[in-house]
């Protein structure tokens, strides 16, 4: 069945990446001629779906009642795998807005898609960069955009859920917004960082309750991150897909 899987994968690669490369170009161009906040996210959406569908892969999402369609939050998910991104791009349900490493940047056509579609970018080891980040993001969270952000700042070297970051919730603190936890279960399964290929195995998203800021400063900012990341490291810890 593994053989007959990664044939399969081999198979309907050159499909896969031509999607790819039309999703970039659509955003670039769109971007370029049209609305960003449209063309930054439909798609993407599109796109992240259908690597999932013609990938076979099963997905599986559980979306909290509370988490409004109209608001904006910071959403922060851990960081299992690469099919993290089409998981969140795909399955969220909420337009958003990542905030990434300036390295991505780089990437020929990527780089340049991810910039057309008004993402952030942020060197979390520069002060003055996490400050424009937070600057950006109040600019662009408007009509109930969101930030996505994944706190631990790199992918799992063990699919176990690490130290997160201060970045995303000194962003929540400033701009007084929700944080929804995301719980994300299967991917490191499908394609860790130190895979090559896809392997066939379920995939959950889980979008949990939003946490509300109680004040601010240093006491919210370590409320914000110690439930998210309690919330999260909870569900990780129940019977997996």
């Amino acid at each position: 069945m593994k053989l007959l899987y990664l044939i399969y994968q081999i198979c309907v690669s050159p499909l896969l990446l031509l999607i790819t490369i039309l999703d970039a170009v659509v955003t670039i161009v769109g971007g370029f001629w049209g609305d960003a906040a449209f063309w930054g996210y439909w798609p993407s959406k599109v796109w992240s779906q259908l690597m999932c569908y013609i990938l076979l892969l099963p997905v599986k999402v559980e979306r909290s009642p509370r988490v409004g369609r109209s608001t904006s939050y910071v959403f922060v998910a851990n960081h299992q795998g690469a099919f993290d991104i089409w998981l969140i791009y795909g399955f969220l349900g909420h337009p958003f807005k990542w905030i990434m490493k300036h390295s991505l940047r780089r990437i020929p056509l990527v780089g340049k898609a991810i910039d057309s579609a008004g993402h952030i970018f942020m060197d979390r080891q520069n002060p003055n960069s996490i400050r424009q980040a937070i600057a950006t993001a109040q600019e662009k969270l408007r009509g109930g955009a969101s930030i996505v952000v994944f706190p631990e700042g790199t992918r799992s070297n063990d699919g176990e859920l690490h130290k997160f970051k201060r970045g995303a919730f000194v962003l929540a603190d400033e701009l007084q917004l929700p944080v929804v936890p995301v719980s994300i279960i299967g991917s490191y399964e499908v394609m860790n960082k130190h895979a090559w290929h896809v392997t066939w195995h379920r995939m959950r998203m889980v979008i949990h309750d939003p946490i509300m800021p109680q004040g601010q400063g240093p006491d919210n900012l370590k409320a914000l991150t110690d439930t998210s990341f309690g919330v999260i490291e909870k569900e990780l810890r129940r019977i997996k897909v």
